[in-house]
C-alpha cells in the first residue's frame, strides 16, 4: 500500500537531513500542513531547535490578494512558520523524491474564537467554544470554502487532505484541559456540541423545533449525567437523552449543514486546483460525531471528494462502512499514530497495516515523521520493508 507520513514545515526547513530521513522510511508521499492550528511540537533531530511553539492558527505560507476586504480572513503565521514556509518545505521535500500533499485544518481556530467570538459555537448554557467556528454561518462557511482552496492548491502540491471540515465540539485537546471529570459518553458529548448561536437558532426551526425549548430540553436531559447518571451509548443514547423526533430534527440540520459546506469545499478546491489534483478528508463514518475527523455519511462523501483519511489507531473497524460502499477508486487510507509516546505502536504496524489492508484500505497514513522518536522511525522503517 502507498504510504504517506504528516510533517510539519518546522521539522523540515532548517534541518538539511530532514528530506532525505522522512524518504527514507520507505514512503512514497509527505502529507505538510499548509494551514494548521495553534500547537506546542517537539521537533526530536532539528539543529536549532526541540520545541516549536505555534501560537495560534495560521497559514504557513502568505496568504493571498483573494481576502481583500473580506470579513474574515487566515492569519499568518509568526516566527515558528515564516515567510512561505509551506513552499520552502515542499521543495526540498520533492527534491528527496517525495510527492507533496497539503494537511489543511479548517474548523479549528481558537484565535478567531477569541478575536470574534461571535463565529463560535454556543452550547445549550450559554457557553462559547473559541475553538470551534460554527460551520451554520454564512461569514465562516465562505471563509472555510476559501481557506480550503487556497490553503490546498499550493506550488507543487499534488493533493490535498481536508481537516476538520465539519462541526467541531466540545471535545477538545484544550491547554490544561479538566473536563473529564463527568463520563458523558457518545450521547453527552452530542448534547454539548449542539450550537444554539442564532444561524443554528434559525436552523432548528425550520426543523419544526423551538430553540428555547431545545436549550431547556438538552439541559434538562443532561441534569441526571451532571449528578452521576450514566449515558447510553451511540444514537440511541441521544434518542432517550433527548427523544427520537427531536434528536432527530436536530441530526437533520445538522447534517445538512457539514454536507453542503463538504460539497462546496471540495468543489472549491477543484477549481482553484489542475486536473488530477487528490481532494481527500478526515473523516469519521458516523456522520453525528464532532471533531478533527468529521463526522460523514460514507456514501455520500465518497461521491464528493476522492476518499478519506480514517483514524485507526485504536483499531481499523472505522473503515468497514466505507470500504462496504464499493467505490472503485476511491481511497482509503487508514491512519495511525506512530509516535509511543501519544499512544501509537509503531512496533505492531505492520500486523495493523495487515488488517486494515483486509478491512479495505487502499492507503496508510503515519501520524507524525517529525514527532517521532528515532526508536519509533526504526520501527516504521522496518514495518514499511516489510509489506
Amino acid at each position: 500500500m502507498k504510504a504517506s507520513a504528516f510533517v510539519y514545515p518546522w521539522d523540515v526547513n532548517g534541518d538539511p537531513e530532514a528530506p532525505a530521513r522522512t524518504a527514507a522510511l520507505g514512503i512514497t508521499q509527505v502529507t505538510l500542513a499548509s494551514a494548521y492550528h495553534s500547537t506546542r511540537a517537539l521537533t526530536p533531530r532539528h539543529p536549532r531547535h526541540r520545541i516549536v511553539t505555534a501560537e495560534h492558527a495560521a497559514v504557513l505560507y502568505p496568504p493571498g490578494d483573494r481576502w481583500s476586504g473580506r470579513t474574515l480572513s487566515p492569519y499568518p503565521a509568526g516566527d515558528w512558520a515564516p515567510g512561505d514556509a509551506f513552499g520552502e518545505a515542499a521543495e526540498a521535500l520533492a527534491d528527496a523524491g517525495l510527492e507533496v500533499h497539503t494537511w489543511v485544518v479548517l474548523a479549528h481556530n481558537s484565535r478567531l474564537g477569541a478575536e470574534r467570538p461571535d463565529t463560535s459555537v454556543v452550547n445549550a448554557y450559554g457557553d462559547r467554544y473559541p475553538w470551534a467556528p460554527c460551520i451554520a454561518q454564512p461569514a465562516t462557511r465562505a471563509y472555510l470554502i476559501e481557506l480550503a482552496a487556497e490553503a490546498a492548491v499550493r506550488p507543487g502540491a499534488r493533493g490535498t487532505e481536508l481537516e476538520s471540515l465539519g462541526w467541531y465540539g466540545l471535545a477538545h485537546l484544550h491547554a490544561h484541559d479538566k473536563t473529564a471529570g463527568v463520563g458523558l459518553g457518545d450521547a453527552g458529548q452530542y448534547l454539548m456540541s449542539l450550537c444554539f448561536c442564532p444561524a443554528c437558532r434559525d436552523g432548528y426551526a425550520a426543523e419544526g423545533l423551538d430553540a428555547g425549548e431545545l436549550a431547556a430540553a438538552v439541559r434538562d436531559a443532561l441534569e441526571p449525567v451532571w449528578r452521576g447518571a450514566a449515558c447510553d451509548g451511540g444514537w440511541a443514547g441521544v434518542e432517550k437523552l433527548l427523544g427520537a423526533a427531536r434528536a432527530g430534527a436536530t441530526r437533520a440540520w445538522r447534517d445538512r449543514t457539514a454536507r453542503t459546506l463538504q460539497e462546496a469545499a471540495v468543489a472549491a478546491v477543484r477549481r482553484a486546483a489542475p486536473e488530477g489534483f487528490q481532494v481527500l478528508l478526515h473523516a469519521d463514518p458516523v456522520s453525528y460525531h464532532c471533531g478533527a475527523n468529521a463526522g460523514v455519511d460514507p456514501a455520500h462523501i465518497l461521491s464528493v471528494a476522492d476518499g478519506v483519511v480514517v483514524p485507526c489507531t485504536g483499531g481499523a473497524g472505522l473503515l468497514t462502512p466505507f470500504a462496504r460502499e464499493g467505490r472503485d477508486g476511491a481511497v482509503l487510507a487508514a491512519n495511525f499514530t506512530v509516535v509511543s509516546g501519544m499512544g501509537g505502536s509503531p512496533g505492531t504496524l505492520a500486523a495493523d497495516a495487515a488488517e486494515a489492508r483486509r478491512l479495505g484500505a487502499t492507503e496508510l497514513r503515519l501520524y507524525h515523521a517529525g514527532l517521532a522518536s528515532d526508536g519509533d522511525l526504526e520501527a516504521v522503517r522496518s514495518a514499511l520493508a516489510g509489506r
